[in-house]
């Protein structure tokens, strides 16, 4: 393999695009840098502060749901018609940031895609912690909540069924489903660089920790080919439910009868979006993860523009579904189906719309060229504004349809109390504190899978060219 130097970095000569890891030839540096973040005795400045602002966040959010349930959900702003409000429309979006973490490592896995090695490990770190959150809205929207077990398959105390017509039951087996897999499969991809920090352990409590959990790997053959086909295992059975998934959620809303909500092209328009909203998500940590720790020569700016190309792609996506949603209703003819989209983009809430359409479908565009794909600073503002338009999307879905329904003698203005806007805020303060305490004490990267990607891994690399220190000969 040859490289050049371009803005800073390398580029293969044989496929003509930068490495997936820079200034690297020794598995040993790369070991040591990753490690690094976690065997750092104090963590950045910034680590500090972020992990107050969270973990006081997450703290009013246990203060706000102790609230709720001694006094009722009277606290919160839905009323009749749109007696869903916040709760569903956060439960929606967290369950769309979990996508990304089971898409990256599952399905470029099996299609062997290389670029995902240095971002699988904290896209799956992040998908467990955004259900984590997603499951905190529909435990606390049942008002009863003391009631909760009604929603598993046991007889309750009438002895009868729970409804297993009901989409939110769905939701019930298809988010613990989707939580159970992306977990073990999250641990399980974990296991060689948990023996790796257990052996680099400088203190015995650390030892004892790493090693309980790294389940006594010791890197044999046996210990590989296990490992190995259990993990492709995995990754075939979470595919399907990054389709499932989010598909099942849009059912909440697609086997209703309320116009905007009734149609099919839900279970597909909602994946997409999941997708869009969760790679939006890893660039907003991978971006300033990399900068802080250091890690620039695993996560380049190929990686981010990669991530770019499928924002592009899924918000292209997203962006047709709205257009479709228009067309279906004024072909179909159906004068409620016009009304309530029309009342979408022109009503009281037509500023929620707006701020979804720029947000979700006028953004992503910018990726269309290369100095915006290969722009810091670019990537991280459209990431964020990505992730508003999405919040924006569910609730644009959620409220507008129900405010505005069959009957204008019922129909009603739905606005947030305080204890739904500091309900959600409280659920990033519990998404970043679960982060950043993977980031402290687990391997942020997946450092076998990124050593496997590296030239010194192929048996055949270094015998038709020459290294000097790190840096392979350049041609002119």
């Amino acid at each position: 393999m040859t490289t050049l130097p371009v803005d800073n970095t390398t580029v293969d000569q044989t496929s003509g695009r930068p490495p997936l890891v820079l200034n690297h030839t020794s598995f040993d540096t790369v070991t040591s840098e990753i490690c690094r973040v976690n065997e750092a005795k104090k963590p950045p400045f910034a680590w500090y502060a972020t992990m107050a602002i969270s973990s006081a966040l997450a703290g009013m959010l246990g203060l706000l749901i102790g609230y709720l349930i001694l006094t009722g959900v009277g606290v919160w702003g839905n009323n009749n018609p749109v007696m869903w409000g916040f709760p569903i429309v956060n439960f929606v979006f967290w369950v769309g940031i979990g996508h990304a973490g089971t898409l990256i490592s599952a399905i470029l896995f099996l299609f062997r895609q290389k670029w995902r090695t240095s971002i699988n490990r904290f896209a799956e770190a992040m998908t467990i912690f955004a259900v984590i959150c997603a499951g905190t809205f529909p435990g606390i929207h049942i008002g009863r909540v003391w009631l909760a077990y009604w929603l598993f398959p046991i007889p309750n105390q009438m002895s009868m069924w729970p409804q297993f017509r009901s989409p939110l039951l769905w939701d019930v087996f298809a988010v613990s489903t989707y939580f159970t897999v992306s977990a073990v499969f999250w641990y399980i991809g974990m296991v060689p660089d948990l023996a790796t920090l257990r052996d680099r352990a400088t203190n015995k409590i650390k030892a004892v920790a790493y090693g309980v959990f790294a389940l006594g790997w010791r890197g044999s053959m046996r210990h590989w080919h296990r490992y190995e086909r259990a993990y492709l295992l995995l990754a075939a059975l979470a595919t399907p439910l990054v389709l499932s998934v989010h598909t099942i959620v849009s059912f909440d809303f697609a086997v209703s009868q309320l116009p905007g909500w009734h149609t099919t092209i839900f279970p597909p328009y909602f994946v997409a979006g999941a997708i869009f909203s969760g790679f939006a998500m890893v660039l907003t940590l991978a971006i300033p993860a990399r900068e802080l720790w250091g890690l620039k020569n695993f996560i380049t700016l190929r990686h981010m523009e990669n991530m770019a190309k499928i924002i592009l792609l899924t918000g292209t996506m997203v962006g047709y579904a709205y257009g479709m949603e228009f067309f279906m209703a004024w072909y179909s003819g159906e004068v409620y189906e016009q009304f309530a989209f029309i009342n979408r983009a022109f009503g009281q809430y037509a500023w929620a719309y707006w701020i979804m359409i720029s947000c979700n479908v006028i953004t992503p565009q910018i990726f269309w060229f290369k100095w915006c794909r290969r722009n810091i600073w670019v990537l991280f503002f459209a990431s964020l504004l990505v992730n508003i338009g999405m919040w924006f999307e569910r609730f644009v879905i959620a409220v507008t349809s129900l405010a505005n329904d069959f009957l204008p003698s019922s129909w009603g203005w739905f606005e947030p109390t305080w204890v739904d806007v500091l309900t959600f805020l409280g659920s990033f303060g519990l998404f970043m504190t679960l982060f950043l305490l993977f980031i402290r004490y687990l391997p942020i990267l997946a450092i076998a899978e990124i050593k496997a990607v590296m030239p010194e891994a192929d048996p055949h690399a270094g015998h038709d060219h020459d290294h000097d220190h790190g840096h392979e000969e350049v041609k002119s």
